[in-house]
C-alpha cells in the first residue's frame, strides 16, 4: 500500500512520497493494453511533431494533444478500476461511468487527429 495517507510527511519527504506514488501509477495503468498503444504512438508523434510543426506553437500544441490522449487514458483506467472495485455485479451505473471515460477518451482522441491531420496537411501544401 502507498503512504497515501500518511499526512505526517512534510517537505522533500512528502514530494518523494507522491512521487513514488505517481510511478506506482504508471506502473498500473501501464497493464492497460490501451495505453501501452498510445504510448507507443506517442513514441512516433512527438519527434515528429518538430517536423510537422511550423513554428514553436504549433509543436507545442501537437506534442500537447499527444499528451492529453494519455492523461485522459489514464483518468479513464482509473474510473475502470475504482467501478470494478465495488463490485464485479453489473450495474447500470458502472456501465454508464465507463462508457462515460471511454467516450472522454474517444473524443481526446479525434481531437488529436484533427489537429495532427490540419498540420499535417499544411505542411505538406506549404
Amino acid at each position: 500500500m502507498s503512504d497515501l495517507h500518511d499526512s505526517r510527511k512534510r517537505g522533500l519527504a512528502r514530494l518523494v512520497s507522491a512521487f513514488r506514488n505517481s510511478m506506482a501509477g504508471f506502473a498500473a495503468v501501464w497493464q492497460e493494453p490501451a495505453f501501452r498503444q498510445e504510448s507507443a504512438l506517442a513514441l512516433v508523434l512527438v519527434p515528429a511533431a518538430f517536423w510537422v510543426g511550423q513554428s514553436w506553437v504549433e509543436v507545442a500544441l501537437l506534442c500537447a494533444l499527444v499528451l492529453l490522449v494519455l492523461v485522459v487514458e489514464i483518468l479513464n483506467s482509473a474510473i475502470e478500476a475504482v467501478v470494478d472495485r465495488v463490485g464485479p455485479e453489473w450495474h447500470a451505473l458502472s456501465k454508464s461511468a465507463k462508457d462515460m471515460g471511454s467516450a472522454a477518451v474517444l473524443l481526446s482522441l479525434l481531437l488529436c487527429a484533427l489537429v495532427w491531420g490540419w498540420a499535417i496537411y499544411e505542411r505538406l501544401t506549404a
